[in-house]
This record gives C-alpha cells, sequence and structure tokens, in this order.
C-alpha cells in the first residue's frame, strides 16, 4: 500500500528578520536539531488488495531526526533523514495463502517450492481470507529517506533562493526527487511572492498477487506447476476446477512515475492581527501509476476461490476466515495524470492567549476527482511557555472515473480500480496538541539546549469505514 509512502520531502522555510545600517542578523543564529516521531494506526473494510473488501488494518511508526546549521549568516543548510516501518494486514494478501501456500508470487522466480515457503504436506491445502493478515512477505516493510536542502537570502533579506535533492527507498519502490525556488519580498516585507519547482524521479520494482504472478511465470500451464501443483481450484459452487485462466493479465512493461510540481506563492500581512497568503499548484505525472498487487474482479468473469468451500456464500463477511478469490486482473490507470490545487490561507491574531488559523483548498484533477479542504486551529496560549492546540479538518470528493467497488467492473473497461482512496467519500479529523516552549533552553544535553516539547493527537473518521488514529511527538533542541 503506497500511501503516503510514494515522494517524501522537507522545504527549508525561513523567518525574515529586519536590519539595520550597524549590524545585519543571521538569517539563523544558531544550529538546531529536532527529533520527530510518529505512530499512526488503521482499520476499514475496503482493502485494494482485496479487489475493494476486506480488512485495511495497518501501524506505521516513523522516527526522523531533522538538522538545520547557519552556514554563515546568509546561507543555511538543512538535512532530514528517517526511517518508517510499518505492518500491514492488507499489503500481506497480496500472498494471502498463509497456513500452507507459497510466500512466493510476490516478485520471486525461485522454481523450489519450499524455497518459496511452500508447504508440502499433502494432507493439508491452502487457505486465505481477506479479513485477516497473512504470513506473506509484504506483510511489513521499511522506507529510508534521506533529504537535502539549501537556502541562500540577500544582504538585504528580501530575496532567497533554495534547492534541495531528496532520496528514499523500500522493497518495491525507490524515489529521487530534485527541486528549487525563489521568494521576493516588498512593501517593507509585508508582501512576498514565491514561485517553487520540484521533480520526482521514482522506480517500481513490481509485485504481484500470487496467482497473477505464477500465471505470467509458467503459461496456460500453471495450474500444473509451481505454488499451484496439488492445489484444488474451486468455483463459485465450490466444485473442484482446472477453468481458472486470467488471460487479461499482463505484466506491466513500465516501472517509471515521474512527477513534475510547480507552486506559485502570494502572501500579504494586511493589518497587524490578519495575514493570508494564497498558493496554487500545477502537477504532473506520467509513468505507471496504478499499483501493480492492487487485484481487480470483473462481474462478467467466473469466480474461482481457494480454500473452504463452505465459506463462498459469505465470502465478503468478515465471518470469512478461510476462502480467497482468485484474481482476474490487477488495476489499470492512465499512464498520466494533471492535478491542480488552490489553496487560501488566514491567520487572525485574536489577543495574547488566542490566534486562529484556516485554511482552505479546492482540487481538480483529469481522472474525475474533485475535492474541498477546510482546517481550523485555535492556538490558545495557557502561559508563557504552554500553548494548547485544538484543531478540526474536513474533507470532501468525488469520484474518479475509473472506480467501482468489489466485482462491478466489466472485462471490456480499459481502465479500471477498486481502490476507495478515489472513491467518493467525506472525513473528519479532530486532534488536539500541546506545545511547551523554553526560551532559556534549561535543560541541556552537551552544547544543545531544549527548545520545545509537541505532543499531538489526531482521530481521522472516513464515511466508507476507514478509521485511523495519529500521534506525532518532536524536541526541538538548539545549540547554545
Amino acid at each position: 500500500m503506497k500511501y503516503y509512502l510514494f515522494g517524501l520531502f522537507a522545504i527549508l522555510s525561513l523567518s525574515i528578520f529586519s536590519q539595520n545600517t550597524d549590524y545585519k542578523k543571521r538569517v539563523l543564529e544558531n544550529t538546531e536539531i529536532e527529533l520527530l516521531s510518529s505512530y499512526y494506526s488503521q482499520d476499514g473494510v475496503h482493502s485494494v488488495i482485496g479487489g475493494g473488501i476486506g480488512t485495511e488494518e495497518l501501524t506505521d511508526a516513523t522516527l526522523s531526526i531533522i538538522l538545520t546549521t547557519p552556514l554563515n549568516d546568509d546561507d543555511v543548510l538543512t538535512i532530514d533523514a528517517g526511517v518508517s516501518a510499518y505492518t500491514s494486514a492488507s499489503s500481506s494478501n497480496i500472498n494471502p495463502y498463509n497456513s500452507t501456500g507459497a510466500s512466493g508470487g510476490e516478485g520471486d522466480d525461485d522454481d523450489d517450492d519450499e524455497g518459496r515457503g511452500r508447504n508440502n504436506n499433502a494432507n493439508s491445502a491452502p487457505t486465505g481470507t481477506p479479513w485477516a493478515a497473512s504470513s506473506g512477505a509484504s506483510r511489513s516493510d521499511e522506507l529510508f529517506y534521506l533529504n537535502a536542502s539549501y537556502s541562500h537570502s540577500s544582504e538585504s533579506r528580501n530575496f532567497i533562493w533554495n534547492t534541495h535533492a531528496s532520496v528514499s527507498n523500500e522493497y518495491d519502490y525507490t524515489s529521487v526527487g530534485v527541486g528549487g525556488g525563489i521568494s521576493k519580498l516588498f512593501n517593507e516585507k509585508n508582501t512576498e511572492v514565491s514561485l517553487n519547482a520540484s521533480a520526482y524521479f521514482d522506480t517500481w520494482r513490481p509485485i504481484y498477487p500470487t496467482e497473477l504472478h505464477e500465471y505470467s511465470k509458467y503459461g496456460n500451464g500453471f495450474l500444473n506447476q509451481g505454488f499451484f501443483q496439488g492445489v484444488t481450484i474451486l468455483d463459485q459452487n465450490g466444485n473442484a476446477t482446472s477453468a481458472y485462466r486470467p488471460t487479461g493479465f499482463s505484466q506491466h512493461s513500465q516501472t517509471n512515475r515521474n512527477s513534475y510540481a510547480v507552486t506559485l506563492g502570494f502572501s500579504q500581512i494586511l493589518t497587524k492581527r490578519l495575514q493570508v497568503s494564497l498558493s496554487l499548484d500545477v502537477l504532473l505525472q506520467d509513468g505507471l501509476l496504478a499499483t501493480p498487487y492492487h487485484r481487480i474482479y470483473f462481474e462478467d468473469k467466473p469466480k474461482f476461490y481457494i480454500g473452504n468451500a463452505a465459506s463462498i456464500p459469505f465470502y465478503t463477511d468478515p465471518r470469512n476466515q478461510d476462502v480467497f478469490r482468485l484474481a482476474d486482473d490487477v488495476e489499470q490507470l492512465p499512464n498520466n495524470r494533471f492535478k491542480l490545487p488552490v489553496g487560501l490561507r488566514a491567520n487572525y491574531y485574536i489577543n495574547e492567549m488566542l490566534t486562529l488559523r484556516t485554511y482552505y483548498r479546492y482540487y481538480y484533477d483529469d481522472w474525475g476527482i474533485t475535492s474541498q479542504t477546510a482546517n481550523v486551529e485555535l492556538p490558545v496560549k495557557i502561559t508563557r511557555s504552554f500553548t494548547l492546540l485544538p484543531m478540526y479538518r474536513y474533507y470532501k470528493q468525488t469520484q474518479a472515473d475509473y472506480f467501482a467497488p468489489y466485482n462491478q467492473h466489466f472485462s471490456t473497461e480499459k481502465y479500471y480500480t477498486s481502490d476507495y482512496d478515489l472513491s467518493a467519500f467525506d472525513s473528519n479529523q479532530y486532534g488536539i496538541g500541546a506545545s511547551y516552549t523554553d526560551i532559556f533552553t534549561k535543560f541541556k544535553i552537551g552544547t544543545f539546549g531544549l527548545k520545545t516539547i509537541d505532543l499531538r493527537y489526531n482521530n481521522y473518521e472516513r464515511s466508507d469505514g476507514l478509521n485511523a488514529n495519529i500521534v506525532t511527538f518532536g524536541l526541538k533542541f538548539i545549540q547554545n
């Protein structure tokens, strides 16, 4: 499941300080180190790897360290490195046949059944279910990433340019990114215009569902070889059959995915209390935009299964714990996509205790999706050092042209997906945060003093049944 994991990067934001004729203040006075961690858990009932049904249970833990250091009065270097480790019941079902099935089918070309984890006990048969995790190799993975950015401010601090590069890697995906931008301040620094551009060059190492991998490897005789040798295939009525042939499937010939983005920003301080900003993004993607292991089931094709015939009548119910339907194909999507988000942000200083932060975004793409996002935060300064941060986010989107639920696509279609991220839904996210700031950095580790402690919790609820909880924790140290 590529979520978020596809395009991680950090962009350096600079605070612009006033300048007098006697002293030029450094853009960043001292080296800063941030330690950030997060824990994310979710569950739902629309696994895309199960063709639109099944558990979406997933946990992800992330740890990152960000080093920001001044190279001189005008230049700042930022290094951001981290690792994200996840376990996913849904992704494990790329190969769902856990009790006695193979762990092959995930890009493994080993002909030895035992080497793929195949249980050769003739008295047992493989079973699986979209409603629970299997022991498949893809049940867990780690993402490693490294980002670097460099920023230069002019003598007047009215012009800034920056550049950045990034790389990330996981089991089946590698991403390399580059970019840069410029910012210009006018009107005694009350107005700012910025332009940023980035490009990401990604490469898949495709893995496919076990049954499709075996068909691609052995051809029409695949039921007598590899994983399927000696395995009973069932039809819709629970009878043994040898008719299963996913003839519409072929492996993707293209494995690259490229993404290009240009962002135009405008920020204006309107009054002592009110600041507004506008952003316009133009994004283009090309290459393999479908995910190779997302199963598809066609309404106009016969159904075939592995497992317990008695569970077939209630296959789409979580009571099914021992039968899995064989795929007809994998997700197919266009090789290009155009996206156009427009955002408006307004921050209003109410008083020394309260600040109101609001954000609205409208999104359009040429796959048929439009969406609207509204976000509000209300930081409450309890004391000089302690701040509470309640927040709320609402999101609503329309359905992509190529989406249909489980078993509702037809084999005559050119493009198809049962990924509920591309369905019509709305979501609500509620959160609370707490921040502690020590302006004197009294707690020290070596030459670094602890500046801030941040803790946030968010609950996310989606109308299609997906629920998630996110906890983030951060520490910032400043060199004295």
